[in-house]
């Protein structure tokens, strides 16, 4: 009933406004939106917004450029929201910016539209969740991926612990007589001191039954699986499954050194399958497999992806709410999604899709392998403070790594600065800690 009350509001709006229109070139109400507007990403959202205003002809939709960098565009938001700017109304956001601009007073509640959340997969809905309320929709999905040479390991790994000895037989394998010879690295990933690197840890935490903070927003990071988690990691570059060069790596460098042969496993993100399947570009094309991080053996964890992605929220200042509610769930609803897999292979959000046969052609990793990665993702800690904390978090994990400190001691300190940053902000039981 709330959702029907919403839409007769924006009607009636639309009506009212058109009527007023008066001399106008064009009176009708617009919504604007921000969001990935380069490339197919750009183009599917420009069709869709096309396709939003043939069935809503009184409403016009504009597109609001801003940087395809990351932080660049945070900063930006953040320029915009603190000026109480009305435009734009609709704000593609990443998965950690929305309990930050939420608990800001920066985005509108969502709960009068009563949104379908229990369609969507349960991970994509807790992250966009702050002081109990819902603040954005998901609208498409990352998730962290274990990829490998079928050639070399035929079978995924059941265990964490079968990685690296799988990864070293690899190595030490002969080659085929005439062909390439092993990979000289074994396992290869996201080592950079960024954001990249905390997925990582997030994903060998979680299979060792750890998490960052408990549920009363206690940073844990320094219980044993944390430290057992960063020993893996430590230990994999210190006893060469890794090479030394991941401390430098972002996304890109660790699927050159994959594509190129030169790996066994590789930790990357879905946008990779396409490429590692384009034979004129990969030299591993037609023998790569995808799967999630496996549990370590004894631990309690469980095979883990760590949560990304874009969400749709609502610009606090907007002066038209309800118009931009129609547009956020357009984006979001199911056809939209199918829509968007087929041209740019972004996970759809809603269990529901895995079931037809449209994602299942439009996916290069494989349906199964998606639907087990988003149904095992985990968001990082939903708190505004996250940027802060996961800054305090890269320099024990990298310090770590590199080998200037142990895991154990590394930790420690790190979780001591985080505790005292949420206790100082007086923010750390607003939060739905994961």
């Amino acid at each position: 009933m709330d959702s029907l009350a919403a839409a007769c509001r924006a009607s009636f709006l639309l009506l009212v406004l058109g009527a007023c229109g008066g001399g106008r070139a064009d009176p009708r109400p617009v919504v604007t939106i921000s969001g990935s507007a380069v490339g197919d990403e750009g183009a599917i959202l420009r069709r869709q917004m096309d396709r939003f205003m043939e069935l809503h002809p009184a409403v016009r939709v504009e597109l609001r450029q801003t940087p395809d960098d990351a932080s660049q565009r945070h900063q930006l938001y953040v320029q915009w929201l603190v000026a109480r700017a009305e435009d734009p109304d609709v704000l593609q956001l990443d998965v950690v910016w929305t309990p930050e601009f939420a608990a800001a007073g920066w985005l509108s509640p969502l709960d009068r539209f009563a949104p379908e959340a229990a369609a969507f997969f349960p991970a994509t809905i807790e992250a966009n969740r702050w002081d109990g309320s819902l603040y954005a929709m998901p609208w498409f999905v990352d998730v962290g991926l274990l990829y490998r040479r079928t050639d070399l390991v035929p079978e995924a790994p059941v265990s964490l612990e079968m990685l690296p000895a799988l990864a070293r037989a690899a190595m030490a394998g002969a080659g085929a007589p005439g062909g390439p010879p092993p990979p000289a690295a074994g396992w290869v990933w996201q080592g950079a001191r960024y954001e990249g690197l905390v997925t990582v840890y997030l994903e060998i935490l979680t299979a060792h039954g750890g998490r960052i903070m408990d549920d009363s927003g206690r940073v844990v990071v320094d219980d044993p699986p944390g430290v057992d988690a960063l020993t893996f990691m430590r230990d994999a570059i210190r006893r060469g499954v890794s090479p030394r060069e991941v401390l430098t790596w972002h996304e890109e460098e660790t699927r050159f050194a994959f594509q190129n042969g030169d790996a066994v496993f590789m930790r990357n993100w879905p946008y990779a399958a396409a490429l590692l399947a384009d034979s004129v570009r990969s030299q591993v094309a037609g023998r790569v497999g995808v799967s999630t991080i496996p549990a370590a053996r004894g631990s309690g964890g469980r095979p883990a992806s760590a949560l990304g992605g874009a969400q749709l929220a609502i610009n606090a200042h907007s002066d038209v709410p309800d118009l931009a509610w129609l547009l956020v769930s357009f984006l979001t609803a199911p056809e939209q999604m199918l829509e968007r897999a087929e041209a740019v292979g972004q996970l759809p959000p809603r269990p529901a899709l895995y079931d037809d046969a449209r994602l299942a052609a439009a996916l290069p990793l494989g349906v199964r392998v998606a639907r087990e990665a988003v149904a095992s993702a985990v968001p990082r800690p939903v708190t505004p403070l996250w940027s802060e904390l996961s800054e305090r978090l890269q320099i024990a994990l990298h310090s770590a790594l590199a080998g200037q400190v142990e895991p154990g001691p590394a930790l420690h300190t790190a979780a001591a600065d985080m505790n005292a940053l949420l206790e100082r902000s007086g923010l750390r039981y607003g939060m739905n800690a994961p």
